[in-house]
C-alpha cells in the first residue's frame, strides 16, 4: 500500500476531516482525500502521500454520491477556488465546522474543556462579503469542455478568481453569489467595456498590461465604493472607462484607482487616488459607525461580524469599570464596540495606520474612553506604559490566521490578566495557544461562529479565566 502511483478503488467517505477534506479507514490506515468528496461518497482514491498510518490522496472516480447532497448554486463550482461546499446542506456544513473546533481544541491543546455551545449559523448564506477582489488577466482558465477542438483556448482575457494550483490562471466571472448587487453589474460592465476598446489585461508572467486588479466594497449602508489598480497611468483611457461605468451602474458612492507597477499585487505602500465621490465608505455595526478606506482592514461578513463581536463582549463579562486591553486591534472595531461597557479601552497594533483609522472611528462614535497605540505587544506593555494606562482587567486578542507568537503568549501570561477572550479564525493555532496559556488558565466558554458559509473557514471565540491558584 505504500508503493507508488497506487490508486484505492470504492473507497467509502466515512467522515469529514479538516480544511475542506475527507477521510476514510481502510485496515486501520486513515486516508486523508480532496476532490469535492463528503461523508457518504464511495470514490476511487489516487494516492500522493502514502505513509505507513496515514496516506493523502485525490478523488479520481465517484461510484456512488452520499444521499444528502445538494445541487451547486453556482455555475462555476468545481473550477473556481471558492464556495466549495455547496454541494453540502448547511446544516451539515455547521455540523462538520463544530466537529472541526472540537478536534483541534481536543486534538492540539490536549485541554479540559467545558460544553461547547452550539455554533452560530449565518443568517446569509450568499451575498454576505463586503469585499472582493477580482483579477484582470490576459490567460483565461477555461474548462475542457471549453476547449477549441484542437484544445486551443478560445478567447484570452479574463476578470475573476485565481483557479487553485494555477497561479497565472484566472477564471472568467459571470455571476458570484459572494457580494449583492451592483457587484456584478459592475464587474460584468468593466470587462466588456474594457474589452470593445481593446484595454490590455495584466500578463502575470510577461509583468506587462494596463488593467491588474478590482476591489469591490459593498456595505449594509448601501453606500458601494471601486477601486480600479492599474499598472501605470493613462488619463484619458481612465476618465473614460470611469464616466462609462457610472453612467452605466447605479449606486457607487465611491470611484478610486490605484497605480501598481511593483511586480505583486499588494496596495499597502500604494496611495489609492479619488476619482468620484468621498473615497471611503461608512459601515455599521449595531448603532456604531466605521469608516473603511481601500486599505482598511474589516470583518468581511458584516452581519456576523456584528454576531462575533456580541459574542465577544458577553464573554469579556463587563460591568463598566475594567480596563480592557485589545490586541491586534486593527480599526479598532471591537474595542469600540466593548467601550460603552468597560472603564477604560487600549487598543494596540502593529499597523499604524489601521491605529489612525481606530482613532478616527473613536472619534466618529464619541467614544471618549478608548486610546490606540501603534506598535508591537510585547514591546509596549512594560510596566512604565501599565503605570500610565493601568493593568489590564480583560485582554481581548484577535490575531491572524497564524494565531499568536510564542512571545506575546508568555507575555500574556506575564500580565495575568483575570480574564482573556480569544477571538480566532483558524482554531489549530488557537488550539496551540491556548495549550501554552493552561499554565495559568483554563477555559470557561466555548463559542464557534461560522463567517464563511459554503467554505471550511471556521472563526471561534474562546473564554479563558485566571485560575485561582495563580
Amino acid at each position: 500500500m505504500r508503493k507508488k502511483n497506487v490508486i484505492l478503488e470504492n473507497v467509502p467517505v466515512s467522515a469529514y476531516a479538516a480544511e475542506g477534506k475527507a477521510l476514510a479507514r481502510i485496515d486501520g490506515k486513515v486516508i486523508f482525500i480532496e476532490g469535492g468528496v463528503v461523508p457518504g461518497d464511495v470514490v476511487d482514491v489516487r494516492l500522493g502521500k502514502n505513509k505507513k498510518d496515514w496516506a493523502e490522496g485525490k478523488a479520481i472516480r465517484f461510484h456512488s454520491m452520499a444521499p444528502n447532497r445538494v445541487d451547486p448554486f453556482c455555475e462555476h463550482f468545481g473550477n473556481c477556488g471558492g464556495c466549495k461546499w455547496q454541494m453540502l446542506p448547511y446544516s451539515l456544513q455547521l455540523e462538520y465546522k463544530q466537529q472541526q473546533v472540537a478536534d483541534n481544541l481536543q486534538r492540539i491543546g490536549k485541554l479540559e474543556l467545558p460544553p461547547m455551545q452550539p455554533i452560530l449559523g449565518s443568517r446569509h448564506t450568499t451575498h454576505y462579503r463586503n469585499k472582493l477582489e477580482f483579477t484582470f488577466s490576459n490567460k483565461a482558465y477555461l474548462p475542457a469542455e471549453e476547449l477549441n477542438e484542437d484544445g486551443s483556448i478560445p478567447r484570452k482575457n479574463a476578470l475573476g478568481f485565481h483557479v487553485p494550483k494555477l497561479f497565472d490562471k484566472v477564471l472568467d466571472i459571470n455571476t458570484c453569489y459572494l457580494q449583492a448587487e451592483p457587484v456584478n453589474a459592475i464587474r460584468n460592465t468593466i470587462r466588456e467595456y474594457a474589452l470593445a476598446n481593446e484595454l490590455s489585461f495584466y500578463d502575470i508572467r510577461a509583468k506587462e498590461g494596463w488593467l491588474r486588479n478590482l476591489v469591490i466594497r459593498i456595505c449594509t449602508t448601501g453606500e458601494v465604493m471601486v477601486n480600479l489598480v492599474i499598472h501605470h497611468e493613462d488619463k484619458k483611457a481612465r476618465e473614460a472607462l470611469f464616466e462609462h461605468l457610472l453612467a452605466t451602474v447605479p449606486g457607487i458612492t465611491s470611484v478610486l484607482y490605484t497605480i501598481n507597477p511593483k511586480l505583486n499585487d499588494t496596495i499597502f505602500d500604494l496611495e489609492p487616488k479619488v476619482y468620484f465621490g468621498k473615497g471611503y465608505v461608512e459601515e455599521k455595526l449595531e448603532d456604531f459607525t466605521f469608516k473603511i478606506g481601500p486599505k482598511s482592514f474589516f470583518q468581511t461578513n458584516t452581519y456576523q461580524g456584528e454576531a462575533l463581536y456580541q459574542v465577544t463582549r458577553e464573554f469579556a463579562g463587563l460591568t463598566g469599570t475594567e480596563i480592557v486591553y485589545d490586541l491586534y486591534c486593527g480599526t479598532g472595531s471591537i474595542g469600540i464596540f466593548v467601550s460603552r461597557q468597560a472603564g477604560k479601552v487600549v487598543g494596540i497594533e502593529l499597523i499604524k495606520e489601521a491605529i489612525d483609522d481606530a482613532i478616527e472611528n473613536a472619534a466618529r462614535n464619541n467614544v471618549n474612553n478608548a486610546q490606540f497605540f501603534a506598535g508591537d505587544v510585547v514591546d509596549i506593555c512594560n510596566d512604565a506604559f501599565f503605570a500610565q494606562h493601568g493593568q489590564p482587567d480583560v485582554v481581548i486578542t484577535d490575531p491572524p490566521r497564524a494565531g499568536m507568537h510564542e512571545k506575546l503568549v508568555n507575555k500574556l501570561l506575564e500580565i495575568a490578566a483575570p480574564r482573556i477572550v480569544y477571538v480566532s479564525c483558524n482554531p489549530a493555532t488557537q488550539a496551540r495557544d491556548l495549550a501554552l496559556l493552561d499554565a495559568m488558565y483554563s477555559v470557561k466558554r466555548i463559542q464557534p461562529v461560522d463567517m464563511f458559509p459554503h467554505t471550511h473557514h471556521i472563526e471561534n471565540v474562546v473564554l479563558l479565566e485566571k485560575r485561582i491558584n495563580h
